[in-house]
């Protein structure tokens, strides 16, 4: 049986080299399809860290009535914080406002100017509240508009920030898609590469197929060395993907590391380097295995 076995794997390697040409073309592409599903996974953690990031910074605020007093705000807070979707609620009183403006706008010397001619402080008390997800604002909102304490309210500023909450859940929601999108449509034009390069094997091959028959091959011995040709193929992409992750991850550390101190993408790649060798072997040696298999089955009758 083993040396059944080392024949077929020699006959599979013979039949790679013969075909170098089209190989080195289907490996090509099968790096492409790795590549994509290395970036995917390398991404996932820095994207959690970024959309987190950006789901911090993003909440609604409820302005109160001129006349309504800080107990009130308070006792208004408690009830929003048992609210299931609020993760958090930050007062800030008028004078907070109106330092915090200053702060940021104390460069333009026409706000400061106009801030000056107005004399009495313009700004009302706020709520500031955040929800655990990007989705769930609309229902806090919702619940603010009907509740009991809607009269002490003046404005809720979620209407004017709704554009950009958005467009914050379509980035979350459409970041996986697209990964995934691109994915496939790689996978399919690796699957139809490698097809066609078995399929060219088995055509060039027909005389040593027809000598192994008179013979009486099995069907296996037959069939066998273009199976392992697409695993040579799905290896040797994987091997290729694996030394160009590992120089981009340790290139671009730093650089990345200087944008975003938080994320080191080397340390991802070592921390999850078998697993992701892994998931790059299980994608290169199943597309190149599977598109083998259906090409001998379509072209190669037994």
């Amino acid at each position: 049986m083993f040396t059944s076995l080392r024949r077929v794997i020699k006959t599979g390697w013979r039949g790679f080299r013969r075909n170098i040409g089209l190989s080195l073309a289907t490996i090509l592409i099968m790096v492409m399809v790795i590549s994509l599903a290395t970036l995917l996974f390398l991404l996932s953690p820095v994207s959690d860290i970024l959309i987190t990031d950006i789901k911090e910074k993003v909440d609604i605020s409820v302005y109160f009535k001129e006349d309504v007093l800080s107990e009130d705000i308070l006792e208004v807070e408690t009830e929003i914080l048992k609210i299931p979707e609020v993760k958090d609620v930050e007062y800030v009183s008028k004078e907070q406002a109106l330092e915090k403006f200053i702060e940021r706008h104390k460069d333009d010397p026409v706000l400061m100017e106009s801030l000056t001619e107005v004399g009495a402080n313009p700004f009302l008390a706020s709520l500031n509240i955040r929800a655990w997800e990007v989705s769930q604002y609309e229902q806090v909102t919702n619940f603010l508009e009907t509740s009991p304490f809607r009269s002490l309210i003046d404005k809720v500023d979620y209407h004017q920030r709704k554009p950009v909450i958005d467009k914050v859940f379509s980035m979350v929601s459409g970041f996986y898609k697209i990964g995934i999108f691109f994915s496939i449509v790689f996978a399919v034009v690796a699957v139809l590469i490698a097809f066609n390069t078995i399929r060219i094997a088995i055509y060039n091959s027909g005389e040593e197929i027809s000598i192994m028959r008179l013979v009486g091959a099995s069907n296996w011995f037959v069939r066998g060395p273009f199976l392992i040709q697409g695993i040579i193929i799905g290896f040797i992409a994987a091997l290729i993907t694996l030394l160009i992750s590992f120089g981009l991850c340790y290139g671009f550390d730093n650089k990345i590391k200087a944008i975003a101190p938080e994320i080191s993408i080397y340390s991802i790649f070592v921390s999850n380097f078998f697993l992701l060798f892994l998931i790059q072997l299980a994608t290169g040696i199943g597309l190149g295995v599977i598109s083998s298999y259906v090409a001998v089955r379509k072209y190669l009758k037994i």
